[in-house]
């Protein structure tokens, strides 16, 4: 049989058909039209091993000799352990895509793998698993992938909260790096992709491989390397004890895996992520509202006078969205108690949210609102009324252990289907009832101890709040979702299957903000990656910064202001009009372009980009994120130009030359410079000299 070659976008995957069991060879670069016989692969046999050749199957399993990672655990009482999967068919039906099917007799298994690769260049692989034979204790089944062979380092992600998504590297070593995420949602500390990549890969070189795990729940994510030499990343969901049991004929099918290579450093992957999800018929067409959130302008001091009040300000400044926060519904005057009772609260709102909502769209904005429906307060009418409806452990009695509280929280049981029906008729009556365009859509804690019916259900809870939201997206469907959990702890490609953004920090410290955007932009759009000026001193870290600097980190992302703007200097509102103004001009660029993060020498500095697909128009922020060792950033290289076209530069924002430490600015700032892109990448310009926490805004456009 032929080998199975999918090819898209210079990336390729190559899976050898002619044994028993499929074998993946190759995914990464494109190997062209001309492929040799797979069978020059076949590597040589080793003294004390076994006596013949070792395949990397769809999932590596002990029967083929495989002493990594195993790709599939279960048994049937510690029966069937270990299954002989072996090639059924194969099923190609469209380009780019294909469906292996795989069979083991005598575990009575059958393993379907989806394999996808668009024309980006992503590729997308998922199993799936049919017990045909008695109850099939299923512990792990997982999605791996090899490297290439000039893989030295890893690079992955952590953090906690209000400091998401910061870089972490290592050398690839012999052994396993396992990145765990238990915390019932993807967490703070995700690693959002795990990339293995040449040594020394940057953001604009290298060759590199990465994973993602679209999944919202509990998961794994590891990188292997055996004693033979090869090295796999996968990732899987992470189940709990007994979570999953297959009956006879019932199936379990896993997260999409999504796989990226670049050749051209980080900013490859990056690519092939953007076109992902711009292709999705579901990504957001129109452009980016400019919103104003009221959390940190009033927190729980809900009144119409000073709501009014705060709409008519940000209107006054060009807020196309206002979104009220925390503190609306029934007894929420803190958050110690009313999670749950999703009932407009009639002592502060008498005649309902209807009046606010009437100032917000007569003034030309859309209303947003919060919820956090995945959660409640024990201090609620809904948990008095069913206490049973918190999801816990059950002791052998039957009974219900209360599971620790989390910001006075405690989580609904979704799986339960009268609690599930109670939260979606009651968000589905706010938005019939009301003039909503828009959830902000909260989970604030980790589904510690989760369970339902005796047993754990992080899978069920998040199988249902997914289906939460697809329902009230299938009746609602002009409302778009916003994902916030705590800030940036679920922000996977799976719970942005069904949101139109995500929260990205509860942090809005524009210096924070810098690491965190960066790296959560390096998977995610900024179109879909909420970015907010806060106040001039953060409520998180208490730093105090300009509002050049605050405003030019928000920009590229879903931009909008959580700040209370009635108090805004008249020159603050002025600044805050300008950025707006520049936000409005530009989002289609930001919102559609391809990043640009460049490789300046200096630590201090943090060089950062979208360019058109047509290279016609680019912007640049240059950032100092501290004080640096030179005393000048020197010439800052502009890459990712179209090196024969001819351009000019110009600095957009802030324009007055106080804002900058020095004694004479660079020669072209005052009146532009005219360069080939191939100057600007490789020489590059003078930059003026910034204070720390400072940063300029570039606009460089072909003539």
């Amino acid at each position: 049989m032929d080998p199975l070659y999918l090819r898209a976008a210079g990336r390729s995957l190559l899976i050898d058909l002619t044994s028993a069991e499929p074998s993946v060879l190759h995914w990464g670069a494109d190997l062209g039209d001309d492929l040799p016989d797979p069978a020059i692969l076949q590597p040589p046999v080793p003294r004390s091993s076994l006596d013949r050749p070792v395949p990397l199957g769809l999932v590596p399993q002990a029967s083929s000799g495989w002493r990594g990672r195993p790709g599939l655990k279960g048994s049937r009482n510690g029966r069937d352990f270990s299954a002989a999967l072996r090639l059924e068919s194969v099923d190609q039906t469209e380009p780019g895509t294909a469906v292996v099917t795989q069979h083991d007799a005598g575990t009575r298994l059958r393993l379907r793998t989806e394999l996808l690769l668009d024309d980006g260049g992503l590729l997308q692989v998922r199993h799936e698993l049919t017990n045909d034979g008695g109850d099939y204790q299923l512990h792990n089944l997982e999605v791996m992938l090899p490297v290439g062979p000039a893989a030295s380092e890893l690079l992955d992600l952590t953090g906690r909260w209000c400091r998401e998504n910061h870089p972490q590297r290592r050398p690839l070593q012999q052994g396993s790096w396992v990145r765990s995420g238990r915390h019932g949602r993807t967490g703070h500390d995700s690693s959002l992709v795990l990339a293995a990549g040449s040594q020394a890969f940057t953001n604009r070189s290298g060759e590199i491989w990465a994973v993602h795990l679209g999944w919202s729940g509990d998961h794994e994510a590891f990188a292997d390397t055996l004693t033979d030499g090869r090295t796999v990343l996968g990732a899987g969901e992470l189940l709990g004890s007994g979570e999953i049991v297959l009956k006879e004929g019932e199936s379990y099918r896993t997260p999409w895996l999504f796989a990226a290579y670049s050749d051209r450093g980080l900013d490859g992957l990056t690519e092939s992520f953007y076109d992902w999800f711009r292709a999705r018929p579901n990504h957001p067409k129109s452009p980016r509202p400019v919103v104003l959130n009221t959390w940190e302008a009033v927190y729980f001091d809900h009144n119409l006078e000073t709501l009014t009040e705060l709409a008519q300000s940000g209107a006054e400044l060009g807020v196309e969205r206002f979104v009220l926060d925390d503190g609306w519904f029934r007894g929420r005057r803190n958050d110690t108690k009313g999670l749950g009772d999703w009932y407009v609260d009639e002592d502060i709102w008498p005649d309902g949210l209807t009046p606010l909502i009437d100032e917000v769209t007569g003034r030309g904005m859309e209303f947003g609102l919060w919820v956090e429906p995945e959660m409640v307060n024990e201090d609620s009418d809904i948990i008095r009324k069913h206490p049973d409806w918190i999801a816990g452990p059950a002791r052998t009695d039957g009974s219900i252990r209360i599971p620790e509280r989390w910001r006075s929280q405690q989580v609904i049981d979704l799986a339960n289907e009268e609690a599930w029906t109670y939260i979606y008729t009651r968000l589905d009556a706010l938005l019939s009832d009301n003039a909503i365009s828009y959830l902000k859509w909260d989970q604030n804690r980790d589904l510690l101890e989760t369970g339902h019916g005796g047993q754990p259900s992080v899978h069920a809870q998040t199988e249902a709040a997914y289906r939460l939201f697809d329902a009230l997206k299938a009746a609602h469907p002009g409302v778009e979702i916003e994902s916030c959990s705590s800030g940036g702890a679920r922000v996977d490609l799976g719970i942005l299957q069904r949101t139109d953004r995500i929260w990205t920090s509860d942090c809005n410290d524009a210096l924070e903000r810098q690491t965190i955007q960066r790296w959560t932009e390096l998977v995610i759009p900024p179109e879909l990656v909420g970015a907010h000026v806060g106040p001039t001193t953060a409520h998180t870290t208490h730093r105090t910064h300009s509002l050049s600097f605050r405003a030019l980190t928000a920009l590229f992302g879903h931009f909008g202001m959580e700040w209370d703007v009635r108090a805004a200097s008249g020159a603050e509102r002025e600044d805050l009009k300008q950025v707006i103004s520049l936000y409005k001009q530009y989002r289609t660029l930001i919102h559609s372009g391809d990043a640009i993060n460049g490789d300046h020498p200096d630590p201090a500095f943090s060089l950062r980009g979208i360019a058109s697909r047509d290279r016609a128009e680019a912007l640049f922020t240059l950032a100092a994120l501290t004080t640096s060792f030179r005393e000048m950033p020197g010439r800052i290289q502009l890459p990712g130009l179209d090196p024969k076209a001819r351009y000019r530069a110009e600095v957009l924002y802030p324009s007055a030359p106080e804002t900058y430490n020095q004694s004479a600015p660079p020669a072209w700032i005052d009146s532009g410079a005219e360069a080939s892109g191939l100057f600007l990448g490789v020489v590059g310009l003078p930059m003026p000299v910034l204070n720390p926490e400072q940063a300029i805004l570039l606009r460089v456009s072909a003539l």
